[in-house]
């Protein structure tokens, strides 16, 4: 995997008139997981947009070695077209290695996306990402939808991954039971 590291220094966000936040800071590199935390309209979101180059900080900057893939409530798949067309869209792009991951879409490959319940848009999703062979993955509300089984399987395959030496930011209100995280409470930066 190639090297990574992910840098915000006094990153502010403002959303309309209102800042959100102000003065956060964080670095997440090889092997490491950020988990941001707090309640809703916080800003987690659009931190997590911020650090993916999507929206500008009102303040501070974003430094970034490495490829990053980005998976939040915006499915980056065509409904309108099987999963297996879906995920081949990306394939083409990406150009991965087959992923080590299983997500458990084998039987759902010949289904619109559209089709697909929360819960299996989310896997679909966490599927791309894992092909797409980035060593930065931005994760807003991963665990969102899934089950017990798969919200399992899906923070084995965010472990593995960091492990592999690759870097991840969380947003979520789900617990987590990933080793060694590191908690970013947002709210301790509200403006």
């Amino acid at each position: 995997m190639q090297d990574c590291r992910l840098v915000a220094n006094d990153i502010a966000c403002r959303r309309g008139d209102r800042i959100l936040f102000r003065g956060l800071s964080l670095a997440v590199g090889a092997g490491q997981i950020v988990h941001l935390a707090g309640p809703n309209g916080i800003g987690k979101s659009s931190l997590i947009r911020i650090l993916a180059g999507l929206l500008r900080p009102f303040a501070g900057t974003v430094e970034r070695e490495g490829a990053l893939a980005l998976s939040d409530e915006r499915l980056a798949l065509d409904g309108h077209q099987t999963l297996e067309q879906a995920l081949g869209f990306w394939r083409k792009i990406d150009r991965p290695a087959d992923s080590q991951a299983d997500f458990g879409l084998a039987d759902l490959l010949d289904v619109p996306v559209r089709f697909l319940s929360t819960g299996q848009r989310k896997r679909a999703a966490l599927a791309r990402l894992a092909a797409s062979e980035a060593p930065i993955w931005l994760l807003d509300e991963p665990l969102n939808g899934l089950d017990q089984h798969w919200s399992c399987m899906a923070q084995v395959a965010i472990s593995a991954h960091c492990k592999a030496g690759g870097a991840v930011v969380i947003a979520s209100h789900q617990p987590l039971a990933i080793e060694y995280v590191q908690t970013l409470q947002v709210l301790d930066y509200a403006a």
